[in-house]
């Protein structure tokens, strides 16, 4: 049987806070049932399509789960926009190439991996 996450363990698995979590309810980036007593409940399934895939290896500790807003390619490089938080959206610089090979696209569930000065697309 599929397991199933409170919202605050929901939120603790994802990186973000309960307000974040409910939020993110309220405008739809998030599939989340409701239990016998109301309460949010979130599949791992769920936190796992929010989540990507995990990068094995790679030591930043910073990962902004999001939306792809937009994706704008041009040669070899393409502007890739991610709605974080709220109003708050971090735009990366990455190839064409990993575009395609992540399949970034408006809509599409991304993190912003944050390392020092450099922040990275991951799916």
């Amino acid at each position: 049987m599929p397991r199933n996450y409170s919202a605050r363990e929901a939120a603790q698995r994802l990186g973000i806070s309960l307000d974040t979590l409910r939020r993110w309810d309220r405008q739809g980036r998030i599939r989340v049932r409701r239990d016998a007593a109301n309460r949010r409940v979130v599949s791992a399934r769920e936190i796992e399509r929010l989540r990507g895939r995990e990068t094995h290896g790679l030591s930043a500790r910073n990962r902004l789960p999001g939306v792809v807003r937009s994706v704008q390619v041009e040669g070899l490089l393409a502007q890739v926009r991610i709605s974080v938080t709220g109003p708050v959206e971090i735009t990366a610089i990455v190839t064409a190439d990993a575009v395609a090979e992540l399949g970034l696209e408006r809509g599409a569930p991304a993190s912003a991996v944050v390392k020092s000065t450099s922040i990275m697309v991951e799916r």
